[in-house]
């Protein structure tokens, strides 16, 4: 009788941004810039200079002030990877873009070499998120879309959905409502296309706790569940109007309960395992 079904969405997340290591190698000489060594007056003088090569294969084209690199410039790894953007002190800090060798490309805002603020993270087989990130990890709202149209809009917390959000299924079907570190977990709605809705409370992807299961044709429940199954005390209505009201077990009716027929007429008896034993009347 139970048509319950797994919550937990099935895709993953983005893989971590992370691109830039720092260049702990000797940086170019001032080159004229700065001011005159030890007056006390010497101001930094932003200047653009020529290509330099690090001694690990990297390049830096751009600004720098001093031997730091900073306003707008572009490094190459030697394995291909490529930041193109702002810095700040020797960090890419500001608005950027890196591309990594496998085709992941992050472009947005960056503090202290990590992605920080708005951003959009594509990875190459076209798993994309846009929104808010903190020290490299999603942070606060955004839109994940995954390849077969898979879509997540809402909270994240530290890399993780986390809050309130709403992801929506390749077969048209969605969950709106609360997420605990990926996971449904919370008070939501699920609906299954035209014909199936949920809306309760869930622990980790599954219904658990209070909820109302509702069906296309006239068929409810309501009440008690325990890991996606009618568990405790529910209610289940039949599309003719005949109902059960008592307890349920493992996703059927279990102990006693009170069944009303479609003429109004009721009676109480005892179930086991979907089963009834006998009517509490027929007793003596």
């Amino acid at each position: 009788m139970c048509q319950c079904a797994c919550l937990r969405p099935a895709a993953g997340q983005p893989t971590a941004v992370a691109p830039l290591s720092r260049e702990d190698e000797p940086r170019p000489t001032d080159g004229g810039g700065g001011g005159a060594p030890g007056s006390s007056d010497a101001k930094p003088i932003k200047e653009e200079r020529g290509q330099y090569t690090y001694p690990s294969g990297a390049t830096y084209s751009g600004h720098w002030i001093g031997k730091y690199r900073e306003g707008k410039g572009t490094q190459v790894w030697l394995d291909g990877a490529r930041y193109e953007g702002e810095w700040l002190a020797d960090r890419v800090h500001g608005a950027g873009k890196f591309t990594h060798v496998g085709g992941n490309v992050y472009e947005g805002e960056w503090e202290n070499d990590k992605p920080h603020g708005h951003g959009a993270f594509v990875q190459a087989d076209g798993t994309k998120y846009e929104g808010q990130w903190l020290s490299d990890k999603q942070h606060g709202h955004g839109i994940e879309e995954w390849p077969n149209a898979t879509r997540y809009i809402g909270q994240y917390r530290l890399g993780s959905k986390h809050g309130n959000g709403k992801f929506m299924f390749v077969d048209g079907s969605f969950y709106e409502g609360e997420f605990l570190d990926n996971d449904i977990h919370g008070q939501g709605v699920y609906v299954w296309g035209e014909d199936r809705k949920y809306e309760g409370q869930c622990v980790k992807g599954k219904m658990h706790g209070q909820g109302v299961f509702t069906w296309a044709d006239g068929r409810y429940y309501i009440g008690d569940y325990v890991a996606d199954k009618y568990e405790g005390s529910g209610t289940f209505r039949w599309p003719d109007g005949a109902t059960y009201e008592g307890t349920w077990f493992g996703g059927k009716q279990h102990g006693l309960g009170q069944y009303t027929s479609t003429r109004g007429s009721t009676k109480k008896g005892e179930w086991n395992d979907g089963q009834r034993i006998m009517w509490i009347d027929d007793r003596s």
